[in-house]
């Protein structure tokens, strides 16, 4: 009984109906880009050094209450279990770029060449290098809580994932588009993770501080974090109606491209996703772990990606596209692995002989002794 309330709780409200929403909104912003071509062309010349500042203020709506989150000393307490973030770094940043890289090119120029033309194929290999080369960093929070993931585990890969995006980002994504015969300016790129992981980042870590020693911890977690979930899901929506509203002329007009970008992306998240199973599996990950770290490399940080591509190539490019593409299947996708990972979560018992301790919150984990963890 207590099972089946849990797995109530934890797809009750608007995490139950998230998709709806989405597809709502997806629908509404591609309504709106189609009615109102001039709103949209006027939306599209505010912006500052390329950067779209609609978009911009959505993304920032969406992100900064992430990284309230986040406690970066709690990264400290990772070397009680580093295991799982061990896997999430591999997968990450060594296996889902590259991965990206050779599916969408196989894909794009070769099985698909018939279909696409060779200057659409290169934008969209530019779009499917920019997704796999952001891991997610806010939206991963709620795959975690909806599989059952350690809440404080995830803190701790978004943190570390969220350093790692501010130096790895960039050069990855110069050498994949340089390997695409794309020639950007890595100043541009690194600037789309300034304003799009950087700065939140820091901001978030400041009003983090302030609160904690104006208010409290207590008021930080129970009360302030609760509220703005909301927001946050409001960030969510409101940055997809307007990324589409953006592409609305386009999707309406290329609905067999569209379908052509989903199947590697598709293929791809599933991949990833898979990988990081096995290796959780191999190690003799526990559940409460094993789900963040499968969860964070098959989800995209598609608010970067699509920035970029932005910033890069424009708002009506193919390589815009294809991250928009990304939003579109990301969210039905990462509910179907959802599902597949609590459908799996007994085979994660390993009777005691995980690879790694119990993870440690401040020193003691809830419901055990410091004796308990030291044995």
């Amino acid at each position: 009984m207590e099972e089946k309330t849990e797995e109530k709780k934890a797809l009750s409200t608007f995490d139950k109906y998230l998709s709806i929403w989405v597809a709502l909104c997806m629908a509404v912003g591609i309504i709106l880009g189609v009615k109102f071509p001039q709103t949209v062309s006027f939306l599209g010349k505010l912006s500052i050094a390329q950067v779209s500042i609609p978009i911009a203020v959505v993304l920032w709506i969406m992100i900064f209450p992430m990284m309230v989150q986040i406690d970066f000393t709690q990264i400290k307490s990772v070397r009680k279990e580093p295991i799982p973030l061990y896997i999430t770094l591999f997968v990450n940043w060594i296996i889902k770029p590259f991965s990206m890289y050779l599916l969408s090119v196989l894909f794009f120029k070769f099985l698909f060449r018939p279909f696409i033309t060779g200057e659409n194929a290169q934008g969209f290999v530019a779009g499917a290098v920019l997704l796999g080369a952001a891991p997610c960093t806010a939206m991963v929070f709620v795959w975690s809580y909806l599989s059952g993931g350690d809440p404080l585990y995830t803190l701790v890969q978004v943190a570390v994932n969220d350093l790692v995006v501010i130096v790895a980002f960039a050069p990855i994504v110069k050498f994949l588009l340089g390997l695409n015969k794309m020639v950007v300016p890595y100043s541009t790129i690194f600037y789309s993770v300034v304003i799009y992981v950087l700065i939140p980042v820091v901001l978030g870590y400041a009003a983090r501080r302030h609160f904690i020693r104006t208010r409290g911890i207590d008021w930080l977690d129970n009360v302030f974090v609760k509220n703005m979930k909301n927001i946050t899901m409001a960030g969510l929506l409101a940055t997809l109606i307007v990324i589409f509203m953006f592409q609305g002329k386009i999707i309406v007009s290329n609905p067999f491209s569209i379908f052509l970008v989903m199947i590697p992306l598709i293929l791809q998240t599933y991949f990833i996703f898979f990988v990081g199973i096995l290796l959780t599996k191999l190690f003799k990950i526990r559940y409460e772990l094993a789900a963040p770290a499968a969860m964070i490399g098959a989800s995209n940080f598609f608010e970067l990606a699509v920035a970029t591509a932005v910033i890069l190539f424009g708002l009506s490019s193919p390589a815009t596209l294809a991250t928009v593409v990304g939003v579109l299947v990301e969210v039905p996708i990462m509910l179907s692995l959802v599902a597949i990972f609590k459908a799996n979560k007994k085979s994660f018992d390993f009777d005691g002989k995980s690879a790694a301790k119990a993870f440690v919150h401040e020193g003691v984990l809830p419901g055990a002794s410091n004796k308990d963890i030291n044995e």
